[in-house]
């Protein structure tokens, strides 16, 4: 039985703690590292250990839907490659509660053959209230560049949900143009 099994049905509070120790145990990492952004930090945060992880995922899909409340949100999904399980662990969850919420990926680059497609996925329609969705967020490039493509389909970002904000400036530069981050976790409650 992996570590932290537990009932995975039990109260909000009870997962949310669950989910937390996955966190601390599975994705961060400790040492010099140096980040996508150049920057060199004393601590890594590797969130497709938890998002990969059957138990991490299950949680992090209930997460991410105690987040958005169902306000009337027709799709969810964000940048590969960091979306990528977070949105496939969706799915299933959506459909147990009975929701029909669109799922997609922003790809980094446009595919270069086929339908020569930057967002995969149900076609996104104007007018469309979507959640951006990501592992972590830390100076926020990922995160905004799906969110300008979205918004380039006409569809209107309401919220991003991300498992861990560094808060390195990110969620800010996020919050400057209307968009409310909202976070799982923090990285204050791993490091103090």
């Amino acid at each position: 039985m992996p570590e932290l099994a537990g009932n995975i049905y039990e109260n909000k509070e009870g997962s949310r703690e669950i989910l937390r120790q996955l966190v601390r145990q599975r994705s961060f990492k400790f040492g010099k590292f140096i980040l996508s952004t150049g920057k060199e930090s004393n601590y890594y945060f590797d969130g497709k250990q938890v998002t990969l992880h059957p138990q991490g995922a299950y949680l992090v899909a209930k997460a991410v839907l105690e987040k958005i409340g169902y306000d009337n949100i027709q799709a969810i999904g964000g940048p590969a490659l960091g979306a990528d399980p977070i949105v496939g662990a969706l799915a299933p969850v959506l459909y147990l509660e009975g929701l029909d919420i669109k799922l997609f990926i922003v790809r980094k680059a446009t595919k270069e053959h086929g339908a020569r497609k930057v967002i995969e996925g149900p076609e996104l329609l104007p007018g469309e209230r979507v959640v951006i969705v990501d592992d972590v967020i830390t100076s926020g490039g990922s995160i905004i560049k799906a969110i300008d493509t979205v918004m380039e389909t006409g569809c209107h970002v309401v919220k991003v949900v991300v498992l861990v904000d560094r808060l390195e400036g990110g969620t800010e530069k996020i919050e400057s143009m209307g968009i409310n981050v909202d976070p799982v976790f923090t990285v204050k409650d791993f490091i103090r």
